[in-house]
């Protein structure tokens, strides 16, 4: 039997280089897998922007935005929604629901499968991040989420799970922030509640032990019974005076006049020794003591109301804080298997493979002619 001349040419051409070889088979294979042996996978597509319901008008500025042109809107918030959607503890939470252990190891070829449903956690977020993508679009200022399986009823599955863990998370994360600070202005008021309670408190007790509703009207009552009481000892005064200018000292009249002029400034003197008097506990200390303490209740009483104030405004603000994703574009289900992209993908392999073999001929003959 007889080799057809092309055919015993191109042999020939093989075997005096076996990379050439090397490459042909490799690029042989290549088509083969891709083109027929490689299985179809189904992609579920949905779009997600964040949107919050704060009502507060002062938008942040953001420097990233302005450089790439693009709209600020919510990027920390949907960057964060995109790092969880890809984190860990979604994919292992999307097993639990969807098994998507099972499914990836039961389906698909041998070589684009998942090995195995005991496969560790590192290895299965790995071939998770490779089946599921969340990528952030700059220009349009959207989330875009994209998810493989081997059945259109699966990958729409995990696309409407990850939009209902999307919006669960970012709600969840926003009301655990409003939570502890309304649970911070709670605490906040009840010690000032405490607070302002102790103060009252010990003002009665003051009011209680001096006997007195308030020590300064008191210190006013003797001040203005003092000042009568002077103007009583100066008519007095007067008229002993008038009287010395005919009658003997020693005359009733005049006698009368210094009992009660003395009387008068004894009287005085007591009152006036009320009011203060050195190292005594006297009505002016008690006054200020008790003005202290009324400072103090009243300082705590205003203190006690802001914080009311705030705790209403941050119930308030705790309401408004919902991060409502919107989907735009809801998860499909797909009809036709878009992964893999057989052509595109098995061009892209053959060039690898021949740039690779042209490096290795490269190598080769610089090595023959060193040894020449």
């Amino acid at each position: 039997m007889t080799i057809a001349p092309p055919l015993e040419r191109s042999l020939q051409w093989l075997r005096r280089s076996p990379l050439r070889g090397l490459t042909a088979v490799a690029c042989v294979c290549s088509a083969v897998y891709w083109l027929g042996i490689a299985s179809d996978r189904y992609v579920s597509e949905s779009r997600l922007i964040i949107q919050s319901t704060s009502l507060s008008s002062g938008a942040s500025l953001d420097l990233g935005s302005l450089i790439s042109g693009t709209s600020g809107g919510n990027r920390a918030d949907q960057l964060l929604l995109r790092e969880h959607l890809r984190s860990p503890d979604m994919a292992e939470q999307l097993d639990a629901k969807l098994g998507l252990r099972t499914h990836y190891s039961a389906e698909g070829d041998w070589l684009s499968r998942l090995w195995g449903t005991d496969a560790s956690r590192e290895d299965f977020h790995a071939y998770y991040l490779r089946r599921v993508q969340v990528e952030y679009d700059e220009f349009a200022g959207v989330l875009v989420l994209k998810a493989q399986a081997y059945g259109p009823e699966v990958a729409q599955q995990i696309s409407q799970a990850l939009v209902q863990e999307g919006e669960r998370f970012m709600n969840r994360m926003a009301h655990a922030i409003a939570q502890d600070q309304v649970t911070f202005l709670e605490g906040q008021v009840q010690a000032l509640n405490t607070k302002v309670q102790s103060t009252r408190q010990a003002l009665l007790s003051f009011q209680e032990k001096k006997g007195l509703i308030s020590p300064e009207a008191a210190a006013q009552a003797i001040g203005t019974i003092v000042a009568n009481l002077q103007g009583q000892l100066a008519d007095l005064q007067a008229q002993r005076g008038a009287l010395q200018a005919y009658l003997v000292k020693d005359h009733p009249n005049i006698v009368l006049l210094d009992q009660r002029i003395t009387a008068l400034e004894k009287q005085m003197q007591q009152e006036q020794a009320k009011l203060a008097a050195p190292g005594g506990k006297t009505l002016n200390r008690t006054a200020e003591a008790f003005a202290q303490l009324e400072l103090q209740s009243q300082f705590a009483l205003d203190m006690y109301k802001t914080a009311l104030t705030a705790l209403e405004q941050g119930r308030l603000e705790a309401t408004r804080t919902l991060k409502k994703v919107s989907v735009l574009q809801q998860p499909n289900l797909p009809q036709e298997a878009t992964e893999p992209r057989r052509l595109y993908t098995t061009s892209v392999w053959i060039i690898v493979i021949l740039l690779l073999a042209g490096v290795a001929h490269l190598l080769m003959a610089i090595v023959r002619d060193h040894r020449d």
